[in-house]
């Protein structure tokens, strides 16, 4: 009889055993069932798909590598959703931008050629011709810039520059603009020698940025402009008296396309900032913007002294 309860216990084992097996597999079952259906689903583009999964299932694994490919994939998704919607924005701003000045320069040429106007006025006529020009010509460069900096195709390449020196010389260009716009000028820069590693293009389109904002935007009519250092970085300030900038603008000024509110005009094309920061960037640099106490903005570019020559 020894033998026969032997083997009613082996067979109530294997009993079990194949239960248990069975249980698993259907549960298995169910949730690959719940696999497909959740895979079909986000083939069709729900992106929002997830499946819920405990923590013993067998199919955790799985389960857990779909729901981050469908998250990545959604954000990738929603990233190039705002690309398309920033690229019209874009368009949009830029053929206003372009559209504007270049009606107006046809139509004070089109007078001039048809001889509508003569002597004096047409020498009038053809001064706001030549700055409708001068207008589009900045349009398009900042536009360029942007387009080389959003492709990766910008040639950046560190040399050896004196920035006291270099900057004196952009700021010489810029005195008839400033008496042009009625701005006071202050610039403070140290007469001695600073050489740090610059990509002079890009150092020259940071600063004209700076400058161009502060005439642009902020209706101020001082610009100072500062360069210091310390054991491991130079500063370079442009500050303005205007108005300043709201606090529920400036965590966004650098973003491209962003224009700030009534507290600053809103001509132009949101760029400017965006380019000043991606090329201060390229110098493994920073850049900050505030308000002054005593009124106006303050823009702050913090270049590293990256080696000496």
């Amino acid at each position: 009889m020894g033998w026969i309860s032997f083997l009613l216990i082996a067979l109530a084992f294997s009993l079990i055993v194949i239960l248990g097996l069975v249980t698993k597999l259907y549960k298995v079952s169910g949730q690959l069932s719940i696999i497909e259906n959740s895979l079909v689903d986000i083939k069709k583009g729900n992106w929002n798909r997830r499946i819920l999964v405990d923590e013993n299932d067998i199919t955790k694994t799985i389960c857990y590598s779909i729901n981050d490919i469908a998250m990545k994939s959604q954000t990738q998704l929603n990233q190039l959703k705002q690309s398309e919607q920033a690229y019209k924005r874009l368009m949009s701003s830029l053929s206003h931008d372009v559209r504007t000045p270049l009606t107006s320069l046809v139509g004070y040429l089109d007078a001039v050629q048809k001889k509508f106007v003569t002597g004096k006025e047409k020498e009038e006529y053809l001064e706001i011709a030549l700055n409708k020009a001068h207008q589009l010509k900045g349009f398009v460069e900042v536009l360029f810039d942007w387009v080389k900096l959003a492709a990766n195709e910008q040639v950046f390449k560190l040399e050896q520059e004196d920035i006291n020196e270099l900057t004196r010389n952009i700021l010489v260009d810029w005195i008839p603009t400033f008496e042009e716009e009625h701005f006071e000028y202050n610039i403070d820069i140290f007469e001695k020698e600073c050489l740090i590693g610059l990509d002079r293009n890009a150092y020259i389109r940071i600063v004209n940025n700076l400058l161009q904002n502060a005439i642009a935007h902020s209706e101020g009519t001082k610009i100072n402009l500062q360069i210091s250092e310390d054991e491991q970085s130079v500063i370079v300030q442009v500050s303005d008296n205007g108005k300043g900038i709201s606090p529920n603008d400036l965590p966004y000024i650098f973003e491209r396309l962003y224009q700030s509110d009534e507290s600053r005009s809103t001509n132009g094309n949101g760029l400017g900032l965006a380019i000043a920061r991606e090329l201060v960037h390229l110098h493994k640099g920073t850049i900050h913007a505030g308000n002054s106490c005593s009124g106006g903005t303050i823009f702050t570019v913090k270049l590293p002294k990256l080696f000496k020559f």
